[in-house]
């Protein structure tokens, strides 16, 4: 055979035995999980308690000639939008956010609806939602939550329920108003609750579209060293 001939002969039987991917041959590609956003916008107009610093932003460097970029300036209160408070905000002896460990914001968590529970979730509220319950629970009480107004008649916890839950086990509560206490409250029980039994909190969550379930948590805080509290981008990830 001449070399012409068996080079052909040798490119036919290759070819006769390549496989060549198709779509329908290569593995099916993995669906991401969904996840839930729920942390509102941050902007200057996000309500903020009454006092506190409200958002701003200012651009000490835009591009232009001899500036190859923007830059911005943020003045807020560490309690804008969806945030955790550290220990600090109510205690003295309390840890910053800065220090305080990352597990109890990440993990298992149960979305709960008690919308229209009045001015506390009282334990009644929850009852019908506790059973094989994960270490975190966040509590829905609004219909659609307000992300334009500071809202005086802010829903939250009866202190009694969170030391109901932290007898469950229970690390973390979250709620969809500004305050796990009520607004004009100077004792702050609930939060004097979390503090004595270790649990952390995250508040102004947008729980407005989240069906009452189990999901993964994702609501980490930064590492602020000396603040007392931290804005968060908050997550729901649906579980496999």
């Amino acid at each position: 055979m001449r070399g012409g001939d068996m080079m052909a002969t040798m490119a036919a039987s290759t070819a006769s035995n390549t496989v060549v991917s198709t779509p329908s041959s290569l593995p099916a590609a993995r669906t991401a999980p969904r996840l839930w956003d729920i942390s509102p916008p941050v902007h200057a107009g996000a309500p903020v308690f009454p006092g506190d610093a409200p958002f701003s932003l200012q651009w000490p460097a835009r591009i232009g000639p001899g500036c190859p970029v923007n830059v911005s300036t943020l003045t807020l209160s560490p309690h804008t939008g969806a945030h955790a408070d550290a220990p600090l905000h109510y205690g003295d002896e309390g840890l910053p956010i800065g220090e305080v460990p990352l597990h109890a914001y990440l993990g298992p968590c149960r979305v709960i609806h008690a919308i229209g529970c009045g001015p506390l979730v009282q334990w009644q509220h929850l009852a019908h939602a506790l059973q094989d319950l994960p270490p975190r629970v966040l509590v829905r009480t609004y219909a659609r939550m307000p992300q334009d107004r500071w809202d005086p008649e802010l829903p939250a916890y009866a202190p009694e329920t969170i030391e109901r839950l932290a007898d469950l086990g229970v690390v973390l509560v979250g709620i969809d108003s500004a305050s796990i206490d009520p607004a004009p409250s100077k004792a702050l029980e609930s939060h004097q609750v979390i503090r004595r039994r270790g649990l952390r909190v995250l508040e102004n969550l947008l729980l407005d579209d989240v069906p009452e379930g189990d999901y993964e948590l994702i609501a980490l805080p930064l590492k602020l060293t000396t603040a007392c509290a931290s804005p968060v981008r908050a997550v729901l990830r649906a579980l496999p």
